[in-house]
Order: C-alpha cells, then sequence, then structure tokens
C-alpha cells in the first residue's frame, strides 16, 4: 500500500500530526489493516502519548498476532515497568 510507505516518511520527518491525520484516513477506509495500527502506535509513541500507543499495538496483534507491534508492545511494557514511580516520592 503506497500510503503506508508515506506515512512512514512522516514519521521518520518527525511530521507525528500529519502522519496520525493521515492513518486515521487510511484506518477509517482499512479498519483491518494492522500495519495502519502499528504506525499509528508509532507516532503516538514519538510524541509520547504511551497510551494511545499500547492501544494502537494492541489492536495491530489482535488483527495480526505476527505482527512487529508485538514486539513494540512488548518494548514500551519493559520500559514502563522499569520506572520506579516510588523514587520519585521520597
Amino acid at each position: 500500500m503506497e500510503e503506508l510507505y508515506t506515512i512512514k516518511g512522516l514519521i521518520d520527518k518527525n511530521e507525528v500530526e500529519a502522519a496520525i491525520n493521515a492513518l486515521d484516513k487510511l484506518i477509517g477506509n482499512y479498519p483491518t489493516c494492522d500495519e495502519a495500527y502499528y504506525l499509528r502506535g508509532n507516532a503516538y509513541r514519538k510524541q509520547g502519548n504511551w497510551q494511545a500507543a499500547i492501544n494502537n499495538y494492541l489492536t495491530a496483534i489482535e488483527l495480526n498476532p505476527q505482527s512487529p507491534a508485538q514486539q513494540a508492545k512488548n518494548m514500551m511494557m519493559d520500559i514502563l515497568n522499569f520506572y520506579n514511580k516510588d523514587m520519585y516520592n521520597q
């Protein structure tokens, strides 16, 4: 799908808002495109919106258990689990 290649370029160039808008439209037309959810998860991760990123990764995994979103989600969960909130409450 040509749009996905273009959107990957937007994410690589840090044009995250434009990428998310394009992915929203793409997902509206192709709601079962797991790669679109994976890319939108990557875009949200770049924005620092961890919850939206994880939600998109989970949708991609649900659509395709072999999706690279599985590895991305696992890495994010490792980072979030490593973050020790108690250290900041001393």
